[in-house]
């Protein structure tokens, strides 16, 4: 059987289209992992962003919290990303908490690490050495010697094997009550009313149980306000 002029050409054009396509597919570039890590207890800024209770709107930084990366060295909340809204002078949520405190990280990429830095209004404080050990998913350190009154921590995870850090700024009020928030203080005297299990509650709710103040993150009925639970339905606003 003759092959005709057309069917030959129509075969190099096939035979030509396939080797391009799989010169081209080694150049193909996985996407990079998009999810690192911050700190959640106390609530970083982007932490309270993250949940709602910031008390204003923080931008696109509510949904990713973790993903404050940039090149080592800076003294902004933000590193320099592009969640500059973390750098605003605003009214920011502070914690209530004692001159010793364990700051918990939320690792979803476990970058191997060289140093944790902890600067209290721009002054060094503490540094935490891990020789370029990988980390767990959650990571705590204690920070002691705290001194009196509000402060904003800046604190750096400073990655080992690249140019880049991650940030996280956490105000706190060392041996006072928490407040803030656009404008909202946490009540001093447990003033709000008391949880009850039978209650709705909105999102942005105040209640106090068993000492301490909460704030509802989204609609809520029945679910009994816990300190320990960051990942439930309130906030906690600390002591009252």
């Amino acid at each position: 059987m003759r092959t005709s002029k057309k069917t030959m050409h129509r075969s190099a054009l096939l035979a030509a289209t396939v080797g391009l396509l799989t010169a081209a597919a080694p150049l193909a570039v996985a996407p990079s992992a998009s999810a690192h890590g911050w700190i959640t207890s106390p609530p970083s800024r982007q932490d309270f962003c993250a949940d709602g209770t910031a008390g204003f709107d923080c931008g696109e930084i509510k949904y990713e919290p973790q993903s404050v990366e940039a090149p080592k060295g800076s003294m902004k909340c933000s590193g320099g990303s592009r969640f500059t809204s973390l750098d605003e002078d605003r009214d920011w949520p502070y914690t209530g908490v004692d001159s010793t405190v364990t700051f918990r990280w939320s690792i979803e990429a476990r970058h191997a690490t060289s140093t944790w830095e902890y600067f209290v209004d721009g002054t060094l404080h503490t540094t935490v050495n891990d020789h370029g050990a990988q980390p767990g998913s959650v990571v705590e350190h204690t920070v002691t010697d705290l001194p009196q009154g509000r402060h904003t921590i800046l604190a750096r995870w400073n990655v080992a094997d690249t140019d880049n850090a991650f940030y996280a700024c956490v105000d706190v009020n060392v041996g006072g009550p928490s407040g803030g928030g656009g404008g909202s203080t946490a009540p001093d005297d447990c003033e709000a009313v008391a949880w009850s299990p039978s209650s709705v509650y909105d999102s942005g709710d105040e209640v106090t149980h068993d000492g301490h103040a909460f704030r509802a993150r989204w609609w809520t009925v029945g679910e009994e306000p816990d300190p320990a639970d960051e990942w439930g339905a309130w906030a906690d606003l600390g002591p009252c």
